[in-house]
Formats: structure tokens, sequence, C-alpha cells
């Protein structure tokens, strides 16, 4: 069996969109939640966005939400953190943007990584399994009850990659989902995270991301293949870890890998939320 690393330097990369969020904030299950509607205002096909370390106010995951209710979807961003995701001045504070960061000296890596490490170790404490995965899964209980929801799926983005996969082992009908995606899922556990996957899993992967290498990418997949369920892995070429949220607008090959995997999760729910 081979671990991830856990939540690397790429983690707090990357860049924050502009736009303003069109949803709205209300309390679900004891948490709060930015919630964005469809046209129709209806919950029928909902989506449980599970956030990043950089948590539900980050503008980027509230934007993406917005886009899958303009697709149809009752998107949810619950503040699973309880208030103590990692600040987003992070994104630029502690580790510059890819090209810059492929031109640093040794001495000023090590440097980046120990700051980082200050930083992830005693967040990572605070929200580790034990903590989170009761959170999340009593949230899509939540979401389970809400009158007129008939199928529902969680999308995640890194450290929340790994807890959309877990939520696809569930086969309890007050817990389970009709699909998860996975975006640059960290701190994943070969095979043992993906042997329990029960429902349709879909998963995007960048072919430089530190935490998911080519191997492990092939290892994964051949889990999920053995396991037989419906799962598809989508590895875009030259993006880094976090490229799905995080990515440079302003970069046309980012901006285009950004698109393709909203339209990869759009897709797949598309398909098992009907």
């Amino acid at each position: 069996m081979s671990t991830g690393v856990g939540v690397s330097s790429c983690c707090l990369s990357g860049k924050v969109q502009e736009g303003k969020p069109a949803g709205r904030v209300q309390t679900i299950g004891g948490l709060q939640t930015y919630v964005a509607e469809p046209s129709t205002n209806s919950p029928a096909k909902s989506i449980v966005f599970i956030v990043d370390i950089f948590g539900w106010e980050f503008p980027n995951v509230r934007l993406l939400a917005d886009n899958y209710a303009k697709a149809g979807f009752t998107a949810y961003i619950p503040d699973v953190h309880n208030g103590d995701s990692l600040p987003i001045e992070f994104l630029q504070d502690v580790e510059p943007p890819l090209p810059v960061r492929e031109n640093l000296t040794l001495v000023q890596k090590t440097a980046a990584t120990a700051k980082v490490g200050a930083t992830l170790g005693p967040w990572l404490l605070r929200h580790r399994e034990a903590v989170s995965k009761p959170i999340i899964d009593g949230f899509i209980r939540e979401v389970r009850k809400i009158p007129g929801t008939d199928h529902v799926g969680a999308i995640g983005f890194c450290w929340g990659g790994r807890y959309a996969i877990l939520a696809a082992h569930e086969t309890d009908p007050a817990l389970k989902l009709d699909a998860a995606y996975a975006c640059h899922p960290s701190m994943v556990a070969v095979p043992g995270d993906f042997e329990g996957v029960k429902q349709p899993l879909s998963l995007a992967c960048g072919s430089k991301d530190s935490l998911l290498d080519e191997k492990t990418v092939g290892q994964i997949k051949e889990v999920l293949e053995k396991n037989g369920g419906a799962s598809e892995v989508e590895v875009y070429e030259g993006q880094v870890h976090g490229f799905a949220l995080r990515g440079d607008w302003q970069n046309e090959k980012d901006k285009q890998a950004m698109d393709q995997a909203e339209k990869q999760g759009i897709k797949w729910f598309e398909k098992y939320l009907a």
C-alpha cells in the first residue's frame, strides 16, 4: 500500500478568481452554508462541495458552485472547517506561482517547505479524519432530508477530494451519494481509499501533481477497474495540484484545463444524478 504524503506547498499556491458570487448563505445542519440554486429553484439534483484548506468562503469555489447551479444543480458549500480554514493570503505569501517556484534555489525551497509544514501540521491535526468525516457525513445526511431532493452528489478539491472519495463508499440510504467527483485529491491511501468505492466516481488529476504521480494514478485506475463500478480518471497534461480550482485564468492552457474539469464534473453528475 502506498500512502499520499499529505498536503504539499502546491496546495497553497494559485490564483483568486475575480467575480461576485450570486448565491446566499444559510445554516444547514448547524453549518454555515453557501447555497447556489438553479433557475428552477429545485433541489432535485443537489451537489455538496467539499472544500480545500481555504474553505467555504474562498471566491473560486463559490463562483464554481454558481456555474453548477446554472447547469441545473443546487450546490451547497458547507463550512466543514467550522471557521478554521486557512487564510486566502497563503495563496501568494507562502508559495509563489509555478514558474517562479521552479526557479527557486534549494535553500529557498527548504525554507518554504519548513514554513508550509509549520502551518499545515497543526491544521491537519485539528481537521483529521476522525473529526472531519462525521461533520461531512452529517451534512450529507441533512441534505438528503431537504424536501424535493432526489439525488445527491459530492465534489471535493484537494483536502476535500479525499472526503468525496470516502463518501462514495457509503451504501446507507441516509448517507450515500449517487455520484462523486474528486479533483486532485490529497492524502489518499492507495489502494485503501479506492477499494471501498461503491458509487460512481470521477477523478481529475494533473500530470504534474506532486501528490499523485503517474505511477500512483495508474494504480488508482487499476483498483477502480477491479472494483467493476462506474469510474473514470482524467489526467490533465501539464497541470499541477489544485489546477481545477486555483489555476491561472490569464493563462490560456490553465484556463482550458479548468473549464474542461468543470465540464467533466457537470457531465458526470448529469449522467448519475438524473
